[in-house]
């Protein structure tokens, strides 16, 4: 294998990460929600019926936003179904999901989980069956202190403190015809931006996210999110994007260069939102929030069953290729950390989540699990403008790919490089040119990887897939020599 070398120099920045990037996903879809994080009957059962096990595996991964309740369940959800008291509150048929919903969880008790966890809410309104008025009421239901009818109605309910939301998502994938209350994008932008203007009334504070297109490779992308912004463009702060990949039978090598897609989706909105801008003479930006993505291998499969609570749905066992290829996805997302200042990986818990629970059993992480705690963790401060020189190979799907996929952060305690090696068999030689940076000296390297890339972790084997520590470094005339180990991610901090 060739080398590969990464030029740092600190003078050149693309901007400073967001928290929220690391954000992620509870929808009420399969066992998410029951089950998931809530279980009253498990061993672990906190006075509120939420599982600790599974709220220590959610802090250890470190999500400080989470996006709630949908998705697609939101665009049929009644809000006000949620709260009160739990035995006289309905049960609904999911329509979405084709599931039974008691709203047993609901707003009061996924705000208030998210604060245990660390996190913060960031809810959604149904904008497919419903508008304005119910969006504009639960806003004043979260935000508002109190004395009028919905925020007394909050007291009432138990809270006496606003919850406080700030980031709330104008509907979900609206352009989908699989979506409840599906609308052309002329409809929804309208709706959007009268929604909007509802929403901002009662709490000027809050920050908006309008549905973009709901994958890159929809018929009407990209022209959906000019239509929409351009009716919307001076009510909102963000625009949404989602984008889901799995490995095709016989071409892993182009699923493990799958961020290359990610990249021109996210820089085809970027273009988007910026053209909107110009054509609008407007002065703000618009930012992005890619606030679902993950690897899901059931796309697209529907399934006829009867009605049912919490069934079994999307629960995908990720494996070690899966935790290289969320890594480089997490590498995407740090590239364009000036415009993507949310993310979501979704989901959190069973459904194709980053934490596997067994009702009345284990909790155990996923091996997607690690390159996003890791990352979450030590992926702060300022993204620079690197310099990658890398071999390259053919891929199907892309064409010619770089090997090496990398990005450098600086933070007040050094530098950390996350990269990947997307060989299948052969290490990676690489070279962290360090020299506009004086005064480092020590380095850790931390890599997921393996022999055997089909390793997954389950409720009987829940630490066959770990972090991995690799030979000591260290910095030589400023300049860090590595080997990456072959179809690996891997994280370097040089201090």
């Amino acid at each position: 294998m060739s080398p590969a070398r990464i030029t740092v120099d600190p003078t050149f920045v693309v901007g400073e990460v967001d928290p929220r990037l690391y954000g992620s996903f509870v929808e009420h879809l399969g066992r998410c929600v029951y089950t998931g994080i809530y279980e009253p009957e498990h061993p672990t059962a906190d006075e509120h019926g939420f599982r600790a096990d599974v709220a220590e595996l959610v802090t250890e991964l470190g999500v400080p936003i989470l996006r709630y309740p949908g998705g697609n369940f939101v665009s049929g959800y009644r809000w006000e179904d949620g709260v009160g008291l739990r035995e006289s509150r309905p049960t609904r048929l999911d329509l979405a999901w084709r599931s039974i919903e008691t709203n047993a969880v609901g707003t009061d008790e996924f705000c208030t989980w998210t604060r245990r966890v660390g996190s913060e809410p960031m809810l959604a309104v149904n904008l497919g069956t419903r508008g304005a008025d119910a969006a504009a009421g639960l806003v004043e239901y979260c935000n508002h202190p109190g004395g009028t009818y919905w925020s007394d109605l909050r007291r009432k309910n138990g809270v006496s403190d606003p919850h406080a939301v700030k980031v709330w998502c104008l509907g979900n994938e609206m352009d989908g015809r699989w979506q409840v209350g599906h609308k052309s994008a002329d409809e929804y932008g309208r709706l959007a931006s009268q929604t909007a203007q509802a929403m901002r009334l009662v709490d000027p504070g809050i920050e908006l996210v309008a549905c973009g297109s709901s994958g890159p490779r929809m018929p009407t992308f990209p022209e959906w999110d000019a239509t929409v912004l351009e009716h919307c463009y001076e009510h909102v702060d963000y625009i949404s994007l989602h984008s889901y990949y799995q490995e095709r039978k016989g071409d892993r090598a182009s699923f493990l260069a799958c961020a290359v897609d990610m990249d021109r989706h996210i820089e085809a909105v970027v273009a988007t939102a910026d053209y909107v801008r110009a054509k609008g003479r407007h002065t703000k930006r618009i930012n992005l929030s890619f606030d679902e993505w993950n690897v899901w291998y059931s796309q697209g499969t529907t399934v006829e069953r009867a009605w049912e609570q919490a069934p079994r749905l999307l629960e995908d066992q990720y494996n070690v290729v899966d935790a290289v290829v969320v890594g480089n996805m997490l590498i995407s997302l740090l590239r364009h950390a000036d415009r993507v200042r949310i993310a979501c990986l979704a989901q959190l818990v069973n459904a194709i989540g980053a934490v596997r629970t067994e009702p009345g059993g284990p909790a155990w992480r996923q091996t997607i699990f690690h390159p996003f705690a890791l990352t979450s963790r030590y992926g702060r401060g300022v993204v620079l403008q690197t310099t990658i020189m890398s071999p390259h190979y053919e891929t199907d799907w892309f064409g010619e790919v770089p090997v090496l996929d990398a990005v450098v952060l600086r933070a007040d305690d050094g530098v950390t490089v996350f990269a990947v090696n997307r060989h299948q068999h052969e290490s990676l030689p690489l070279t962290v040119d360090l020299r506009a940076v004086p005064g480092l000296r020590r380095a850790s390297h931390t890599y997921i990887g393996g022999e055997d890339p089909a390793a997954a972790n389950t409720g009987a084997e829940p630490g066959r897939v770990v972090p991995l520590t690799g030979e000591g470094l260290a910095v030589d005339a400023g300049e860090l020599a590595v080997a990456l180990p072959p179809m690996s991610w891997n994280m370097i901090r040089i201090s």
